[in-house]
């Protein structure tokens, strides 16, 4: 039994569904990485503020660290058991974890316990969210009518953006109404404790899916993979496709989201020291300027190509990081910063990172065979955002602090997005089958991630 597209409306109500248990997990994940210069002084020694600022962003990264685990870990369930259900466990796992934090003792009250419980949640986050994003992407594509792919697909990938927004504007709502001693004392932890509420919503709208039609054809035909772990890098070439969607595409989507979402963050407060209140301001002004850009580049993707838009972001940040960058460093003056100035250049950073990101889904979820897509496309995903992108704060910050160039730490993103431009150049096919014009290297891709062309070439 062929699976069958859903409708225009249909869709609108699958991606709320999806879209909000995405931003949730996002946020919950997200919340740490918002607070961690505050936490510096909370959960870790006194004395070096920059190397408790170090160790703080560690924190952050260590959640990065394990996501690949949770993905081969999720990915053999989503593959087994169904899509639905494991983005329904992750969810849970996530929002249980982020509640936690909200109740952890300080360093002042518990000492190097403190560091250690905060550092055993981010690992439990990271490994929920390993599975939330293969899960969420690969439900919402094989859904998706084959026309409009990109265009479904990229609100996932918007939803991340939106999370980082979220907990930008709960964290500033907390400490502007709460004034800087409350929030310092207590009121840090409504953030996290706030996430009970959001994630009973959330499962309770997830919990009304059904399963993914790709899923139940497989299942219904006897077709599920025994070991999808086994059989992703079974399959010939399958395990050439990860590679080079990983040091790709894969890598340069998560620098450049991490980037724009975090680094300008960080850069601004550590680098350029300025104030928390300000800094978050304009950072959140820019990002949610160009939060509508993911859905805008995935939907022109359907039209043009996920590869060339991909490319597009790629040669942008290799071209365009160290003047934005520049831009950055002279708005800030001694006594204040230029919000606009800031606000514009995050938007353009965001905006680049949308280039990629955008298509990504669709792009990602049409280079892989349906019966090990949740494990195939979580691997490079996770790896990317994982270690590449999850890194980036502490390595660009450490660059900096080494080498005493404020600019240095852009060495990083730059190299990874070269390196990503001339792989996804000469290695990685496009997938998108038009009508009339589909080669027939996109027609093979297609037909090995299990959507045939008679099925998905563009009406």
């Amino acid at each position: 039994m062929a699976h069958t597209p859903a409708s225009g409306r249909s869709m609108h109500g699958l991606v709320f569904a999806s879209s909000v248990g995405t931003i949730i997990e996002w946020y919950d994940f997200f919340l740490y990485g918002s607070l961690a210069i505050f936490f510096a002084h909370m959960f870790y020694p006194p004395g070096d503020g920059v190397a408790a600022t170090l160790i703080s962003v560690a924190t952050f990264a260590t959640g990065f660290a394990v996501r690949p685990l949770g993905s081969l870990v999720f990915g053999h369930l989503g593959d087994r058991l169904g899509r639905k259900v494991t983005f329904l466990a992750t969810l849970l796992i996530m929002g249980c974890s982020t509640a936690a934090i909200g109740f952890l003792p300080t360093f002042a009250t518990a000492g190097y316990v403190a560091p250690v419980l905060l550092i055993t949640l981010r690992i439990i986050q990271g490994l929920a969210l390993g599975g939330e994003y293969g899960g969420a992407a690969t439900y919402v594509a094989e859904h998706a009518p084959p026309h409009e792919r990109g265009k479904w697909a990229s609100y996932i990938q918007a939803m991340a953006s939106g999370g980082f927004v979220l907990s930008l504007g709960i964290v500033l709502s907390l400490r502007l109404g709460l004034g800087e001693d409350q929030f310092t004392s207590w009121g840090w932890r409504l953030p996290f404790l706030v996430s009970i509420v959001l994630v009973a919503v959330s499962f309770r709208i997830r919990l009304r899916l059904h399963e993914s039609p790709v899923f139940l054809e497989m299942q219904e035909n006897q077709q599920l993979s025994a070991s999808p772990v086994r059989d992703t890098f079974a399959i010939p070439g399958n395990a050439r496709r990860i590679m080079m969607f990983l040091f790709g595409v894969a890598c340069a989507q998560a620098v450049t989201f991490y980037t724009a979402q975090f680094y300008a963050l960080y850069f601004l407060q550590s680098v350029m020291k300025v104030a928390f209140l300000p800094a978050t301001l304009a950072v959140a002004a820019g990002s949610v300027c160009g939060l509508p850009f993911f859905v805008i580049f995935g939907t022109l993707s359907d039209r043009i190509g996920r590869k060339r838009l991909a490319l597009t972001g790629m040669a942008a940040a290799v071209l365009l990081y160290l003047p934005l960058f520049m831009v950055l460093k002279s708005s800030v003056h001694p006594d204040g910063i230029d919000s606009f100035a800031v606000a514009a250049t995050v938007f353009a950073l965001v905006v680049i990172a949308a280039l990629i990101y955008g298509p990504y889904g669709a792009f990602i979820v049409e280079s892989f065979p349906a019966r090990v897509r949740y494990t195939s496309i979580s691997i490079p995903y996770h790896i990317g955002n994982g270690i590449f992108g999850g890194f980036l704060p502490l390595i660009s910050l450490s660059l900096v602090s080494q080498t005493g160039n404020v600019f240095a730490g852009l060495l990083y993103p730059v190299l990874i997005c070269a390196v990503g431009f001339v792989v996804t150049l000469i290695f990685v096919p496009e997938t998108l089958m038009r009508s009339g014009t589909g080669t027939e290297r996109a027609a093979v891709s297609l037909s090995s991630a299990g959507f045939t062309p008679q099925t998905d070439s563009a009406a």
